[in-house]
């Protein structure tokens, strides 16, 4: 047998047969079959694994320098077949604790900015809906414009009517609470005898007065008899706004409910001067500055009448977005439909008329991380009482 295959010329002699080696081309040096099946695969009890038994003819070539590839590695040039690896050990799900915080965070993500809104119902009806400014409400689809914010946030703006002695004065607000709680200014419901709500939907309820601090202009209100199905605001973070942020105000100058103008932030940390004495106020309204008209100070001088000697000051946000009265109490809001600011206080010349009376593009809103931090006292009875 060993004859015939040399006659054929089958397997290369001498230099011939080492040339055929330092090529690496084993396929010419065994064209019938690799060199790990030299013995049949009865004869081993392993057929992956060669043997180099004395059955093997002394003048075939040599093995390899290299040890042949053992079951499980790699393949080699001399194996015709890959060994497959070992399959994975199959991953075992999270139990306990850690899936639940799992599916948490999976379900929050998918809430989005609803999130805000949906832990204030869980919670119950006096947990005020608040986020970041990142936070948005406003549809993806009308995301950053004004139309889009107006959209989102109008249903949570009110008309507040207040009746005293001195007669009857038209602010804003903001519903706070879906079981009815609103904020607005201190100055729009100060002295008021009676106090009526109307919603964006035209339908009109009576408030009480849940607490007032006069140190901050601010005052809290609740529906009697709130109707289920209020739209709460999304009170954000006043301390990321910056100076030139496009922002929205929605009130009711002037008794127009609804009115949406827009503009940006001017400044930051404005020390606005407003009176205390509830007297004050009455008495602008006599004058004829009534509608929501409250005197401030700024910069050393007064604006809207006379401010007393009752006085307190806060640091506001100033915007050029157009007030006008009846603005006061109503919400400055940012792009992401997030409630940044109360407005408060705006520019009206000492001479103007009622003609010519108006925004001048000197708004002042009160910070609402000022009216967060503020409404545990507001719910007690507030620091006036």
């Amino acid at each position: 047998m060993t004859e015939s295959f040399r006659r054929s010329g089958e397997y290369p002699q001498g230099d011939q047969h080492q040339s055929a080696y330092t090529q690496g081309d084993a396929q010419s040096a065994y064209p019938q079959q690799p060199y790990a099946s030299a013995h049949p695969a009865s004869s081993s009890s392993d057929s992956s694994t060669p043997s180099y038994g004395s059955s093997v003819n002394p003048e075939w070539p040599p093995p390899p320098a290299y040890e042949p590839a053992q079951q499980g590695a790699a393949p080699t040039a001399l194996l015709t077949e890959p060994v497959s690896p070992a399959p994975a050990a199959p991953r075992k799900r999270a139990k306990g604790p850690l899936a639940l915080l799992a599916a948490v965070a999976i379900a929050a993500a998918a809430v989005g900015g609803g999130t805000a809104y949906a832990f204030q119902e869980l919670t119950g009806s006096d947990t005020v809906a608040s986020s970041s400014t990142s936070t948005s409400v406003v549809p993806t689809s009308e995301k950053g414009t004004v139309a889009g914010v107006a959209k989102a946030v109008s249903p949570s703006i009110v008309e507040i009517s207040a009746t005293s002695n001195a007669g009857e004065s038209t602010g804003s607000g903001v519903i706070i609470t879906s079981g009815g709680e609103i904020i607005t200014n201190n100055h729009v419901i100060s002295g008021a005898s009676e106090i009526k709500v109307q919603l964006s939907n035209g339908k009109s309820y009576t408030a009480k007065v849940v607490g007032t601090d006069s140190k901050k202009d601010l005052a809290l209100i609740k529906l009697e008899n709130a109707p289920s199905g209020l739209t709460v605001a999304t009170l954000g973070d006043s301390a990321g706004v910056k100076v030139g942020d496009q922002v929205v105000a929605i009130g009711s100058p002037e008794g127009l409910t609804g009115t949406v103008t827009s503009g940006i932030v001017s400044a930051l940390n404005r020390d606005v001067t407003v009176s205390t004495d509830e007297s004050q106020g009455q008495q602008q309204q006599q004058q004829g500055g009534g509608s929501g008209q409250w005197p401030f100070e700024f910069g050393g001088q007064e604006f809207n009448g006379d401010t007393g000697s009752s006085t307190t000051t806060y640091k506001a946000l100033q915007t050029d977005a157009s007030l006008n009265p009846g603005n006061s109490g109503g919400a400055l809001i940012d792009m992401n439909g997030n409630i940044i600011g109360i407005n408060s206080a705006m520019y009206s010349a000492a001479d103007a008329t009622s003609s010519s009376a108006g925004s001048v593009g000197l708004g002042f809103a009160i910070p609402i991380n000022t009216v967060k931090a503020d409404l545990d006292t507001l719910r007690a009875g507030g620091s006036d009482s």
